[in-house]
C-alpha cells in the first residue's frame, strides 16, 4: 500500500481528497493545523502541525515514511488577507513542505498551484488563444497568483538540485465540494445554482470549475504515472464543460472586452482551460459535470442547460 501525505487535509479540497485516496487504496495522513471530525477522514490518520515550522515539518515528514505528499496548505482564497501575508504564507509553507519532503527523501512530491497564474482579471488581461492551457504564459496580478507561481518555481528549484524526488504541479479550477451541489454555499459564498443564474458570479473566473472528486481521481492517476511521465509536469485540472448555461464563445466577450474572435472556439459548451494534457498522459478524464450533479438534486433547477 502506498503511504500519501496530504498537507492542508482538512480543507475543502482536502477533505475529498483524503477520502478519495483512501477509497482508492492508499494509506493516507493529513497534515493539518487542527483535527477534522468529518467522517471523510475515517479511513485516515491525521498529524496536527504548524506547516511554517520548516525543523518541525521535517521531522513530521520523516516519521511519516510516506511515499508521495500532495501539498495543498496555503491562503486558498485570493484578497481572503492582505497581500504581504498571502505571499509570506504562502511562499514559505512551500519552501517548509517540499523542501522538508525533498530532505525526508519522499519518492513523489506534487504541489497544488492555480490557473489564476494566468494573470485572468488584470486590467486589459487577454491570452493569446483559447482555451487556455500549460503553454499559456503566467502572468499573476496579485498575492494570491504570484505566490502559487512561487510554489511551481520553488518546484522547479528542488528539481534542479537534483536527487531521485520525482515532482509534478497541477493545477485544480474552481474546486466545487460534493456537498456544494446540493445547495451548500461554494467557496466565494455562491451556491453553484446562483452562479448559474448570474453569469457575472462565475465570469471573473472564466467559468471554470472541477468536482473535488474529480481532483482525487487525477491526483491517483498521476501518483501512478509520475515514475513514468516526465519529471516536473504541469498539469490543468478542470471540468469537461464550462460552469455556464451559455457557450462561452457568447459569454466570455461580455465580460473580457476584446476578446470576441479569440472565444469563439469554445462553442457549445466548451470550457476556456483544457484538461487535454492530464488526458493524454495520465490517461485521465473527470466524471462529473454540473449538469449530472445538479440534476440528482431536484429540487434545484437546471433550466435550459445546454447539451
Amino acid at each position: 500500500m502506498s503511504r500519501v501525505v496530504v498537507t492542508g487535509g482538512a480543507g475543502r479540497l482536502g477533505r475529498s481528497l483524503v477520502a478519495g485516496l483512501a477509497r482508492r487504496g492508499y494509506d493516507v495522513v493529513s497534515f493539518d493545523r487542527a483535527i477534522s471530525d468529518s467522517p471523510q477522514f475515517a479511513d485516515a490518520q491525521q498529524v496536527v502541525i504548524d506547516l511554517t515550522d520548516a525543523d518541525a515539518t521535517a521531522r513530521a515528514l520523516g516519521e511519516a515514511r510516506a511515499d508521495a505528499i500532495i501539498h495543498l496548505a496555503g491562503i486558498a482564497v485570493p484578497f481572503s488577507a492582505a497581500e504581504d501575508v498571502i505571499l509570506r504564507t504562502n511562499a514559505a509553507l512551500a519552501m517548509s513542505v517540499l523542501g522538508g519532503a525533498a530532505r525526508a527523501g519522499i519518492g513523489r512530491v506534487v504541489a497544488a498551484s492555480s490557473p489564476t497564474v494566468l494573470g485572468y482579471g488584470a486590467p486589459g488581461w487577454l491570452p493569446d488563444r483559447f482555451p487556455l492551457d500549460e503553454r499559456t504564459a503566467p502572468k499573476p496580478h496579485h498575492a494570491y497568483a504570484l505566490s502559487k507561481l512561487l510554489i511551481e518555481q520553488t518546484v522547479a528549484m528542488l528539481r534542479r538540485q537534483g536527487g531521485d524526488t520525482r515532482y509534478a504541479v497541477f493545477r485544480p479550477c474552481y474546486v466545487i465540494a460534493p456537498e456544494e451541489w446540493s445547495g451548500a454555499p461554494t467557496q466565494q459564498g455562491h451556491t453553484v445554482r446562483e452562479r448559474l443564474d448570474n453569469p457575472a458570479l462565475s465570469a471573473p473566473a472564466l467559468f471554470n470549475y472541477v468536482d473535488a472528486r474529480d481532483v482525487a481521481g487525477f491526483a491517483d492517476a498521476l501518483l501512478q504515472a509520475m515514475p513514468e511521465i516526465p519529471d516536473g509536469e504541469t498539469f490543468f485540472v478542470g471540468a469537461d464543460d464550462a460552469l455556464a448555461r451559455e457557450p462561452l464563445a457568447e459569454l466570455i466577450p461580455r465580460f473580457l472586452p476584446g476578446s470576441e474572435e479569440l472565444a469563439a472556439v469554445l462553442t457549445g459548451s466548451s470550457p476556456a482551460f483544457s484538461n487535454a494534457k492530464a488526458h493524454r498522459l495520465l490517461g485521465w478524464r473527470p466524471a462529473h459535470s454540473w449538469r449530472t450533479a445538479l440534476s440528482s438534486h431536484p429540487h434545484i433547477q437546471t433550466r435550459g442547460a445546454p447539451t
